[in-house]
C-alpha cells in the first residue's frame, strides 16, 4: 500500500508540473530585447548574435560531409569568430521571427489549405 501511494504522488506531481509548464507564455521577439547567441525560437531557428537575425541551424554548425561551418545564413571553411555573444535583432528579423513562430497559438478555424511541405530557408 505504501508503495502505490508514493507512485500516485509522483504521477500527480508530474502532471501538475506539465500543466504549469504549458501555461508559460512565450517571450515576444522584439528589436528592443537582447538575446544570447544560439537562442532558439521554435519554428524560427537559432539567433546568431553577431548577425542580428535568426537562422535555421545553430551558430557554427559543422557539415560533416563538406567540412563547412554555418553562420549568418552562409557556409564557411572555418568557424566564424566574433566577440559578440549577445545582441538585439534588427526590426525586420524580429518581425520575421514573430510571424514564423510555432510555439504560440494564433487562433482561427484550423489549417484549411495548409501544405505540410518542408520549409526552405535561403
Amino acid at each position: 500500500m505504501k508503495r502505490s501511494a508514493s507512485i500516485r504522488l509522483v504521477l500527480a506531481g508530474g502532471a501538475a508540473a506539465g500543466a504549469l509548464a504549458g501555461c508559460a507564455r512565450p517571450v515576444r521577439v522584439s528589436p528592443e530585447s537582447v538575446y544570447p547567441n544560439d537562442f532558439q525560437v521554435p519554428g524560427v531557428g537559432y539567433y546568431h548574435a553577431p548577425f542580428h537575425a535568426f537562422y535555421p541551424l545553430p551558430y557554427n554548425s559543422r557539415d560533416q560531409v563538406h567540412g563547412q561551418y554555418y553562420y549568418g545564413g552562409q557556409w564557411g571553411p572555418a568557424p566564424f569568430q566574433s566577440i559578440i555573444n549577445v545582441s538585439s535583432p534588427t526590426a525586420e528579423a524580429a518581425a520575421k521571427a514573430e510571424a514564423a513562430r510555432t510555439d504560440i497559438s494564433r487562433g482561427g478555424f484550423g489549417r484549411t489549405g495548409y501544405s505540410s511541405g518542408s520549409h526552405v530557408w535561403s
